[in-house]
């Protein structure tokens, strides 16, 4: 079968890879239709890493993925082939310490599509757990599907930080998890959600969500204006959702008294931390890896209307075109939310 490879940093093919075997008990062979390029695709092809995860051997990429039942494997009753589906990436070991406690997404065993050295989904064929993959309603596009991925990473987000009804909320960081997680934000409750970037064309895409105050930090000091408006107070809650060692200088001194700051981005090296900042509002602070047990709410919040996400989906590619996908993604477009392939179907 075809697949988009990462044969190292720096190079990606589009080669015929083994095909996968039959699907297990408890699994199905899924044929992914859409794939959404992640950050994190991004950093394993520019850098080679991100953190303690070290790309050592060619792997195939992509973990946002949406796509159709070809075959169910034993056991499974609960989908049949020419289901439309999306994909969970990430597969705990179930009967590990963290999975028994309700925390499989930081399962140590945890195997997560195109996370060395496991491979991604971009490509023809995929095993995946049923119990892992979720049905897509017909109301829902294979690349809304998709989508649901980094939503998830956002709505996990709002969870963890316990957002009331009426919090104010701040957002640094305007790329397709931030625009997610404010999205999120506003869903769970809060009345309104500053969104910070250098960035005007992605604050005009945000800007486009009701209840979001976008701030461009090229006109405008977002501690100053976030505490102007809330009459010196600050934000309830606060996600850190860039990655950029610049925003973590000053992202402690946005929060309110006691509120939650949570950081979601995943810098590349490591950041620094003003400890006596945190301490001196006795500022919670959470932090999130992936998400867990939020894909199928996920699902019922687009489904039921409250979340359209096809206006973030700025292009689709084929897969053959995957090189240029990744490219474009690679020079950082301002204009560009998501960028998907269309895998080709057999």
């Amino acid at each position: 079968m075809k697949a988009v490879v990462l044969e190292h940093q720096g190079l990606i093919n589009i080669r015929e890879v083994p095909d996968v075997p039959a699907p297990g008990p408890g699994e199905l062979r899924i044929a992914p239709h859409t794939v959404g390029i992640c950050g994190s695709d991004v950093h394993y092809y520019t850098h080679g890493r991100i953190g303690q995860f070290v790309v050592k051997a060619p792997m195939i990429l992509g973990h946002e993925a949406a796509g159709t039942v070809l075959e169910v494997g034993p056991g499974v009753t609960d989908f049949k082939p020419g289901d439309r589906v999306a994909m969970e990436p990430g597969i705990p070991d179930m009967t590990s310490r963290a999975s028994r406690m309700g925390m499989y997404n930081v399962d140590p065993a945890v195997r997560f599509f195109a996370t060395p050295p496991v491979d991604g989904c971009l490509c023809e064929q995929v095993i995946h757990p049923a119990a892992f993959t979720y049905k897509l309603p017909d109301s829902m596009s294979f690349g809304e599907g998709a989508l649901l991925e980094p939503l998830s990473v956002g709505m996990h987000s709002a969870t963890k930080a316990g957002i009331k009804p009426g919090d104010i909320a701040v957002v640094a960081g305007s790329g397709t998890v931030g625009i997610l997680t404010a999205a999120s934000a506003l869903a769970a409750g809060a009345a309104k959600v500053y969104v910070s970037d250098v960035s005007d064309v992605k604050l005009d895409i945000v800007s486009q969500i009701p209840g979001v105050v976008p701030v461009d930090l090229k006109k405008e000091d977002l501690v100053e204006k976030v505490k102007d408006e809330t009459g010196g107070w600050g934000a309830d809650v606060v996600f850190e959702c860039s990655g950029a060692e610049k925003s973590f200088e000053t992202i402690l001194e946005v929060g309110a008294p006691g509120n939650t700051t949570v950081f979601v981005g995943m810098p590349v090296d490591k950041v620094p931390f003003d400890v006596v900042a945190a301490q001196a509002r006795e500022t919670t602070i959470m932090t999130i890896f992936r998400y867990r047990n939020v894909y199928q709410k996920a699902i019922d919040l687009v489904a039921a209307g409250k979340l359209d996400l096809k206006p973030f989906i700025t292009k689709t590619y084929a897969m053959d075109d995957s090189i240029a996908a990744f490219k474009r993604v690679e020079e950082v477009h301002p204009e560009d939310v998501k960028i998907q392939i269309t895998v080709d179907q057999q």
